[in-house]
């Protein structure tokens, strides 16, 4: 049966008069429409307020994820499409690894690389005025021995010596260089020989207690 369109505001407003709340199924046709729109509108509100928004956030969380592993797994992909490279940049590290481990000697022939030095002075036809090795400095894989030294002789000898000692198989550094010529023409050059031994076992486990024992005091700092 089709409502009539033609009802009235007075005749609207007739309806909502003197309805009974405990026999809703008494009402005319307006209260009951509007009464059902209204419910319906508070249950949608309801679901939204304590269902739909948190299945929201929660799509919104699953987005960010799922753009994150995006992310994650196209780096996946770079690495593993330069993996050959990488295997041969790692190989190469530990090639010069071991290159630059088998270039320190340990304590027992520092002596000898001392005497190395000495010798490559004395091959060149220079006087040592002062040869004198200073306590070792502990790093973190390796220990620093300077020796102070000054020698005395012709320029190009002076030049000659320290290009020989550069070109020991062990590493000696050359440091804080000081030349000065006398009247007769010789050269005397100061200098600090830096030259670098590994670690004996002890210094070693010391090292790495004195790292474990910064981290963790580190770590309690951060609490």
């Amino acid at each position: 049966m089709a409502l009539n369109t033609e009802i009235s505001l007075q005749d609207l407003t007739a309806q909502f008069r003197g309805l009974n709340l405990n026999e809703p199924e008494t009402w005319p046709t307006a209260p009951r429409v509007a009464f059902s729109a209204l419910a319906a509108a508070i249950v949608l509100a309801l679901g939204w307020q304590f269902y739909w928004s948190d299945k929201s956030d929660e799509l919104d969380r699953k987005r960010a994820e799922q753009e994150t592993l995006k992310q994650q797994f196209q780096t996946k992909v770079a690495q593993v499409a330069n993996l050959d490279a990488l295997v041969a940049q790692k190989a190469e590290v530990e090639k010069r690894v071991a290159l630059a481990e088998h270039q320190l000697p340990n304590s027992t022939e520092m002596d000898a690389l001392l005497a190395d030095v000495n010798h490559a002075g004395v091959a060149r036809g220079l006087q040592f005025e002062l040869f004198k090795p200073q306590p070792a400095t502990i790093k973190a894989y390796y220990a620093e021995i300077p020796v102070n030294l000054k020698v005395t002789g012709r320029y190009h000898d002076v030049a000659l010596f320290n290009a020989d000692v550069a070109a020991l198989s062990r590493i000696v550094s050359m440091g804080n260089l000081n030349m000065s010529v006398s009247k007769d023409g010789t050269l005397s050059m100061e200098a600090v020989a830096m030259a670098y031994r590994a670690l004996d076992p002890d210094e070693q486990a010391a090292q790495r207690k004195a790292a474990a024992d910064a981290a963790k005091k580190a770590k309690g700092g951060a609490k």
